[in-house]
């Protein structure tokens, strides 16, 4: 289940045999290790835009997916050429 309480097929919930079986992260290769050790992403210094929560299609969120990484941004573009007075 995802965090809303539907089915995700995609990154299922894990089962206690999942944990069990599941590599520890020093035994990751070396190149592994590195990548997920990366600092994320830290706050904007001067924030531009606004984080929302709104309820979309899923056949739009899905369209909107399948743009490829990007696709939050397209958005943002789309609806502001749609509504923002620029």
């Amino acid at each position: 289940m995802s965090k809303y309480g539907t089915p995700d097929k995609d990154n299922p919930e894990w089962t206690k045999e999942d944990f069990a079986t599941a590599m520890k992260f020093k035994d990751l290769p070396a190149d592994v290790q590195r990548v997920l050790s990366k600092p994320k992403r830290g706050p904007q210094k001067a924030p531009t835009k606004m984080l929302v929560s709104m309820r979309l299609s899923r056949d739009v969120v899905a369209a909107l997916r399948a743009t490829g990484d990007g696709w939050q941004t397209r958005a943002d573009e789309a609806l502001r050429q749609k509504f923002a007075k620029s």
